[in-house]
């Protein structure tokens, strides 16, 4: 690249950090809302709510990067532009394809680390990020119990502890109250935490059940070994059940068919595999959107609202039907072709248009008036 060619690329890739890591941050600051739970329902410590934030980064700053590539390009061209400098370039002879070029070997850029994310980052992520719940709602099951004090996990269950020793309850009682016409008190004299096929339980022994019906009659039964399950004071659904977004491209297009679930959701997992693919090409599409915005037509003094304001629009409808044809596809594989035939359509068309400097109607200014004759004369 020429030193002129230099300025523009990293005029466009300052913008495209700043904005990537305002739009990221915002992105999470909003996830990590939802994630409070963590802290206040679980127990957990700050450490783990932040690590359970920054996992799910990668699937953010993918998302994001297309959008803030194509503000970045825009707000930088437009800047350029306004301050004559794409016209002194023209002016020294730079063809079309070399102003852009810059913007596009960013844009192709872009579209590499975004596949790099989408294969590899982002299904390691969030893999780590259903461990990492997983971890906590163990330690959530421990937190139920405390040594000399009376828990209530939810409204209608209590637990007491006489005392802890070595990871062995002594002197339980839980106390569920939940079904007021049918409440269970159970009393044993040792206990301790287990696990019964991945799921948390309290295995109790030497105590007894202490049952009253809804007609006040008390059934009393001994019991030697019993298991209270925790299950249902947890997550509704286990958190190592990896979804389609938690697995590698390879799991994607040959999910093994001896598993229910992926079976039965073979159409979904090839939407996300071709989504995967698809996705990076948006990056591409964008950029072209924002060069064609700014640098595609006449030079204007009087700058560019009009033409910024048209592209946008387009952008903002070219994401929508990028995001919106994933779910159409996982019921309709035939729509996986519409997920390259988009980016790579309109990257094609916005590219031709702009190097035989065609611009649309909609992006001119009425000839005729003295505004158009000044543009004319600038160009």
């Amino acid at each position: 690249m020429t030193r002129i060619q230099l300025y523009i690329f990293f005029s466009v890739f300052k913008a495209v950090m700043t904005i990537v890591g305002g739009l990221a941050l915002i992105a999470l600051l909003a996830q990590g809302m939802s994630q409070t739970d963590l802290i206040v329902e679980n127990r957990q410590s700050a450490l783990t709510y932040l690590r359970v934030v920054a996992l799910g980064a990668p699937q953010i700053v993918a998302v994001l990067a297309p959008i803030a590539l194509f503000v970045a390009s825009l707000n930088a061209l437009n800047r350029l532009q306004r301050d004559s400098e794409i016209v002194v370039a023209q002016s020294a002879g730079m063809t079309r394809w070399q102003i852009a070029s810059p913007v596009l070997r960013l844009a192709v850029l872009a579209a590499m680390v975004h596949l790099c994310v989408n294969l590899f980052i982002q299904p390691a992520a969030q893999r780590e990020l259903r461990e990492t719940i997983s971890d906590a709602r163990a330690d959530f099951a421990a937190s139920l119990i405390r040594p000399g004090a009376f828990t209530d996990p939810t409204d209608g269950l209590t637990i007491y502890v006489r005392e802890s020793s070595g990871g062995q309850f002594r002197g339980m009682l839980i106390s569920d109250t939940r079904v007021p016409s049918n409440t269970v008190d159970y009393i044993a004299q040792t206990g301790n935490l287990v696990e019964i096929e991945g799921q948390p339980a309290i295995r109790m022994t030497n105590g007894q059940i202490q049952q009253v019906d809804a007609q006040g009659q008390l059934s009393v039964l001994d019991f030697d070994d019993y298991i209270f399950d925790l299950t249902a004071f947890l997550a509704e659904e286990s958190d190592l059940l990896l979804k389609p977004s938690d697995r590698f491209l390879y799991e994607l297009f040959y999910p093994d068919l001896a598993d229910y679930y992926q079976n039965r959701d073979q159409e979904r997992y090839l939407a996300e595999a071709h989504s995967r693919l698809a996705m990076p090409l948006m990056n591409i599409a964008m950029a072209l959107i924002a060069i064609l915005a700014v640098v595609g037509g006449n030079f204007s003094r009087r700058g560019y609202q009009r033409r910024i304001i048209i592209a946008s629009v387009g952008a903002l409808l070219f994401v929508i039907l990028m995001l919106s044809i994933q779910p159409n596809a996982a019921s309709d594989p035939a729509l996986n072709i519409v997920q390259y035939a988009l980016p790579v359509g309109t990257s094609l068309i916005i590219l031709y248009v702009y190097l035989l400097g065609g611009i649309p109607r909609l992006f001119k200014r009425k000839s005729g008036g003295p505004g158009a004759q000044l543009e004319a004369n600038a160009t």
